[in-house]
């Protein structure tokens, strides 16, 4: 049995999203491997934060992450486990949540 390669940082980014946009930033951290010429993600936390939508789960309105051994996503404080069918879907999920947020709370007051 092979042992499997060490994890390395793949990702780490954050994107200040201008007021007129809905304010807030973007939080990108995947961690994984490379493995038979693909890339193997192990771990991954991708947060959307903006601290005038919500103040708890230290301004985490929106959030997918593996931490804690499930997959699981975080939203305005609560926390459900998803279904994980690849990080790619994930991601994808994640970037069209975000949106909806910011459109769903454009012009809102907190």
């Amino acid at each position: 049995m092979s042992k499997r390669p060490k994890d390395y940082l793949l990702e780490q980014e954050r994107f200040e999203i201008k007021a007129k946009s809905g304010g807030g930033t973007l939080s990108y951290e995947v961690w994984g491997y490379e493995a038979k010429g693909r890339t193997v993600v192990t771990r991954y936390n991708l947060a959307y934060i903006n601290h005038s939508m919500h103040q708890g789960d230290n301004g985490r309105v929106l959030g997918f992450d593996n931490a804690h051994d499930y997959h699981h996503r975080h939203y305005m404080g609560k926390v459900q486990a998803v279904e994980f069918t690849s990080y790619e879907a994930t991601l994808a999920r994640f970037q069209q949540e975000w949106v909806e947020v910011i459109k769903l709370n454009r012009g809102k007051k907190s």
